[in-house]
Order: structure tokens, then C-alpha cells, then sequence
């Protein structure tokens, strides 16, 4: 099934040392970082984002204008990297493929009943081909919270193995829903059951529920993912997603990505915001770094 490495037996995985991660989430926290160093991890985070529309309400016109935003980014300042995807429904794929197809921008679309996952595997299967005969480059699934809540840890596995399997060449992010797990321990469980299925990156959030993305959270994941790279030399990705909606906190959380993972994680093949939101105070930011003035946020869509 396109899995990674058996993880038969669902090990009893690292028990989570809270106020350890607490005490690192504080000097992270606490750090400042010098202008040069500043603009340079600001245009590595926009080069990370993935814009997203994922709304009841989205229509052709909606998603035109989310991709030419993503290209105006880039055209309008050639010294700004692009954005890293445009995420859609898998019913809008085909259509953000051809806005994009002149550009460096991946499509990425949700699957598996995004975002309760409540459905068969036949139909997630299904809405995962439909993505991926889209054209989408990436797929983001949703796990069966309520299946890893009743301790099926093997039919969870089997699930993302199965929907790997089915992205072909596309790559494969696993949302953990983490605000709906409960605690660190079970983050870290549902991370390395993700890991060792075939995940691409891991996720925590669909954006749709509150807590969204933390950094304790992000932190328990990436040592998940570091652990695994230690053990088999594979590199896995990370995408914290929900609730980043300035660039003082994104650049607190890539400071986490290179103090446990290092320098090899600092790009888009590893490392994703799924923050629509952020973009445009990264760009202000950027802005107040090379002139010294803010400018209006009247200034950028909200889309």
C-alpha cells in the first residue's frame, strides 16, 4: 500500500514531557531576532504559505481571484518568492491548475470528507481521485478522529495508507485535527501513525475547529518527525495549520522547525503555513523591513 515502514504494533510511542515543552515554547517566545535575519525569514515564510479557500460558498470567481492573488504576489515585486500552493476543494482543482500553469505554484486539495472525515473509505478514496485526476500536485486528508478515539490505531493506519496509495505521484498530507485529540501523548501517537502509513507531511489542523495550531503542539509533531528521520534517514514535512495570523508569531514557529529538525527543513519541500491570513502582514512586515514604514492593509486582498 505505499507504506512506509510496518508499524505493526502501534508501539507505545515517547510519552510527552509537558512542562519540558512548555519551558522551550517560552524561549522561543522570548527571542528577538536582528533586521537582516528578520527580512530573510520573512520571505521564507511567504515562500511557505499555502493560500486556501475552503468554504460552502466557494464559487469560479472565488478561486480565480485566490490564484491571481497568489500570482500578483510574485509579479508585482519580482524580488518576493511565490507563495508555495493554492489549496482548493477538489471540485475547483482542475480549474486552479490552469490559472497556475505558467507558474512555480503547486494545486493542493483537501479530501477524505474534509474536514469531519466522516465517510466510508470508498468515498474517500473516491474524492482523493478526484483530486488527484484534477490535477493537484498535493493532498491534504483528514484521519478518523473517531476511530483513533476508540484506540483503532490499525484501521487509522491502513486509512492513509490506503489514500497514499491512491495519490499517486501526488504528495500526502495527513491532518491530525490535534484541537479534537485531547493531549500531547495522543498527538504524538496520531503523528507517528501518520508517519509510518505514508504521510508526506503531517498537519495539525483543518482550521475548521478551535484550539487550531499551537506551538506546543507543533513542537510534540516535529519531534515525531525528527525521531523517524533519526531511525530510517527519511524526511518527513510539516505543515502547522489555523490561528497564524501574524508574521512575529510565523517566525516563532520557524525558529522551532530549526532548532529540532535544522536547516534541511527551511523550505517549502518541508515546511507549510496553512495560514491564508498570514500573507498579508508578511508582506507589511516586509514592507516596514525595507523602508521603515507600514503600509495600509487597505493595501492587500483579503482573500
Amino acid at each position: 500500500m505505499g507504506n512506509k515502514n510496518k508499524f505493526s504494533d502501534f508501539r507505545v510511542t515517547a510519552r510527552i514531557d509537558q512542562v519540558g515543552i512548555g519551558d522551550r515554547i517560552a524561549r522561543i517566545r522570548s527571542r528577538s531576532i536582528k533586521k537582516e535575519a528578520k527580512l530573510q525569514g520573512l520571505k521564507m515564510i511567504l515562500n511557505m504559505i499555502d493560500l486556501t479557500t475552503l468554504e460552502g460558498a466557494d464559487t469560479t470567481g472565488k478561486v480565480q481571484q485566490l490564484c491571481n492573488k497568489a500570482k500578483f504576489l510574485h509579479a508585482s515585486n519580482p524580488e518576493l518568492p511565490t507563495v508555495a500552493a493554492v489549496c482548493v476543494y477538489p471540485n475547483f482543482v482542475s480549474q486552479a491548475k490552469k490559472e497556475l500553469e505558467k507558474t512555480r505554484i503547486k494545486v493542493a486539495s483537501v479530501a477524505t470528507a474534509f474536514p469531519a472525515g466522516q465517510s466510508s473509505m470508498e468515498v474517500k478514496i473516491k474524492d482523493t481521485k478526484l483530486a488527484v485526476d484534477g490535477g493537484a500536485d498535493e493532498v491534504d486528508m483528514v484521519i478518523s478522529r473517531g476511530r483513533f478515539h476508540q484506540g483503532e490505531y490499525s484501521y487509522v493506519y491502513d486509512e492513509i495508507a490506503a489514500v497514499k496509495e491512491a495519490c499517486g505521484k501526488a504528495r500526502l498530507k495527513v491532518i491530525l485535527e490535534t484541537g479534537e485529540l485531547g493531549s500531547l501523548d495522543k498527538v504524538r501517537r496520531a503523528s507517528d501513525i501518520a508517519i509510518y502509513a505514508g504521510a508526506d507531511f503531517i498537519k495539525t489542523s483543518t482550521g475548521k475547529i478551535k484550539p487550531a495550531a499551537t506551538l506546543p503542539v507543533t513542537c510534540v509533531m516535529l519531534e515525531a518527525i525528527r525521531d523517524y528521520f533519526y531511525e530510517t534517514g527519511s524526511m518527513v514535512g510539516m505543515k502547522p495549520a489555523g490561528g497564524i495570523s501574524n508574521a512575529k508569531l510565523a517566525l516563532q514557529y520557524l525558529m522551532l522547525v530549526k532548532e529540532t529538525l535544522g536547516n534541511g527543513w527551511l523550505s517549502n519541500e518541508w515546511f507549510r503555513y496553512g495560514a491564508s491570513s498570514l500573507a498579508n502582514d508578511v508582506l507589511m512586515q516586509i514592507e516596514k523591513q525595507r523602508t521603515g514604514i507600514y503600509q495600509s492593509k487597505d493595501y492587500f486582498s483579503k482573500d
